[in-house]
């Protein structure tokens, strides 16, 4: 029976919950490898064609960007993250989407109206072969407000933006240079988010790898300090345990 129900819901593009709201995400992947966007930032991992999630009951929604039109967008990104990024206590889906022509953004992925829906978006980088790598999707400063955090162009632009969610969407709300946490190739993002006691703390390299970052988000400010780790997968292990 609950097979049956699975391939229902695909079939009519989702099902609600017994009492009627939205289901709830329980596990995301990405699907189908493509090769029409030759990046490959990531090493061997490819961009993506399919978001693939199920809910709590085991029942499967998708999106394919190969039916998206114009722009051919991929998903190109090390995994999808379940976690809820708008505050309403379900859980939702973040993940790196590409445009053609407009370069990375962070899109948001959640079950409405009984299908999985785009739901909000940070801006296209704005050129082609731009990306993004997130580090964390947590409320930063405890004001309430889930934010969302990535370095901009971590090969590049070396630069950490966060937006809040409100109603109405995203909002960027501050912004720090001269960090990354992706090195070209690799197929991982470095670093984190951590909290040793003293609230939420960012875990980043500095932009020539010579070693580790702290970021913490405050009045809307962004404040960075050294901590004693290598830039290593090693060094960083360590700092996101708070093994000082």
């Amino acid at each position: 029976m609950r097979l049956l129900a699975a391939l229902t819901c695909l079939v009519v593009a989702g099902c609600a919950s017994a009492d009627g709201t939205d289901p709830d995400v329980a596990t995301a992947r990405l699907a189908v490898d493509l090769d029409i966007y030759p990046h490959r930032i990531m090493g061997e991992i490819r961009e993506k064609a399919v978001l693939i999630a199920t809910d709590d009951a085991g029942r499967e929604y998708r999106v394919d960007l190969r039916d998206a039109g114009p722009g051919h967008p991929v998903f190109e990104d090390i995994a999808p993250r379940v976690v809820d990024a708008d505050g309403d206590g379900k859980r939702d889906i973040v993940v790196v989407e590409s445009s053609q022509t407009e370069g990375g953004q962070l899109a948001i992925y959640g079950l409405r109206n009984n299908a999985l829906t785009k739901i909000a978006a940070t801006p296209h980088i704005g050129t082609r072969f731009r990306w993004l790598a997130p580090i964390a999707i947590a409320d930063l400063d405890g004001n309430g407000a889930v934010d969302l955090a990535y370095i901009d162009r971590p090969h590049l632009a070396k630069t950490l933006r966060v937006w809040s969610w409100a109603p109405g969407g995203l909002t960027e709300i501050a912004q720090l240079q001269g960090i990354t946490n992706h090195r070209i190739g690799e197929e991982y993002i470095s670093g984190g988010l951590r909290d040793c006691g003293n609230g939420p703390e960012m875990v980043v390299a500095e932009a020539d790898w010579s070693g580790t970052v702290g970021v913490t988000l405050a009045n809307g400010q962004l404040d960075r300090r050294a901590l004693p780790y290598p830039a290593t997968p090693d060094g960083f292990t360590r700092a996101l345990a708070c093994t000082d």
